[in-house]
């Protein structure tokens, strides 16, 4: 799996929304997988990305937390995650 899985997946697949790529990212590619209550923050932090916003804050679901804090900035969340490939893909609108 790995980084293949990241860029196929980012490379949007048809069919799979944005969601549903990033829930499979989060449990397929990571050990333990990532709680799926952080697509949303995913998704999120890549939107800034995309706008250069790297040290936007991102708010993190209940339970969940950064460096004993509820926001994490978009850059730890991007790496943390290993959202880089869907940084160089356009977003298409479902």
């Amino acid at each position: 799996m790995g980084s293949n899985l990241s860029y196929d997946l980012a490379s949007g697949p048809a069919g799979i929304s944005l969601e549903n790529q990033i829930a499979i990212q989060l449990r397929s590619n990571h050990y333990p997988p990532v709680p799926l209550s952080m697509v949303e923050p995913c998704i999120e932090a890549i939107k800034a990305g995309r706008e250069e916003d790297y040290d936007r804050l991102i708010d993190l679901p209940e339970g969940i937390s950064w460096r004993g804090k509820t926001a994490a900035p978009a850059h730890a969340i991007i790496e943390g995650h290993h959202l880089g490939p869907w940084l160089e893909t356009e977003e298409e609108e479902a």
